[in-house]
């Protein structure tokens, strides 16, 4: 379960959001990240047990003359093991990252050592013009065309964010998530391999709470959450739960 806290948190929030998901008896099952904003890495990575992980939330390709960005290398020398790509704030809102921008850096974090993240999704636009599939599998390429060899998969967790779920307070349905879940799984075993299909995480991401997250965790193909706004209240907690 990954807790992308966005553009939000002070230090006094995430001290005391640190503080409820340490003394919540975490399950020894269930790997949880959270990816705080860059400002505040350090700050989370000292405030962590060592059953939460911290995970940047973007990462550039290189070192150099790239104002306002991370290098993997940065991330990797805090000691961070984890960062998320392919963001839908990073594809439609922040910088409009294309497939080849998001190909190199994937390419560039498998190289430093790191864990990745990986969303893909669609808009509503897309799905309405029942374009989903085309979407997914497309972001999908571009992950198999960054990724060496079969033994790399392993680093990888994908993420499915419908875009028009994505703090609207929209929900895909536990079927409608199953089901796109279940064509990336296909996906996976047809064009990686069916070992790499059957030991993937997918993650569901879009609108997730408390509330709804035991309902669609029961569906087969739903590994774990994205979770975005309830992940800055102790309703993750319920969630990791």
């Amino acid at each position: 379960v990954g807790g992308n806290w966005k553009c939000f948190g002070t230090k006094e929030s995430i001290k005391g959001l640190m503080g409820t998901l340490n003394g919540g008896n975490l399950p020894s099952d269930v790997d949880v990240v959270v990816f705080a904003p860059a400002i505040y890495l350090d700050y989370t990575q000292g405030l962590t047990t060592e059953n939460i992980k911290v995970g940047a939330q973007n990462s550039w390709t290189q070192n150099g003359a790239f104002t306002g960005e991370l290098a993997p290398q940065m991330i990797k020398d805090c000691g961070l093991e984890w960062t998320l790509l392919g963001h839908s704030e990073r594809r439609h809102v922040v910088t409009h990252e294309t497939e080849e921008v998001l190909r190199d850096k994937l390419r560039a974090v498998l190289d430093a050592g790191l864990k990745v993240v990986y969303c893909v999704g669609e808009t509503l636009n897309e799905r309405e013009a029942n374009q989903t599939k085309e979407v997914v599998f497309r972001q999908l390429e571009t992950m198999k065309n960054a990724v060496k060899d079969e033994q790399e998969w392993d680093k990888l967790v994908i993420a499915y964010e419908p875009v028009w779920a994505i703090g609207t307070g929209k929900v895909a349905t536990p079927e409608t998530a199953q089901e796109t879940h279940s064509w990336i799984r296909t996906w996976i075993s047809e064009n990686v391999s069916k070992a790499v299909s059957d030991s993937m995480r997918i993650q569901y991401g879009g609108s997730v709470k408390g509330s709804n997250s035991a309902e669609l965790a029961k569906q087969p193909d739903i590994d774990g959450f994205l979770v975005g706004g309830a992940s800055l209240t102790a309703d993750f907690l319920t969630i990791v739960k």
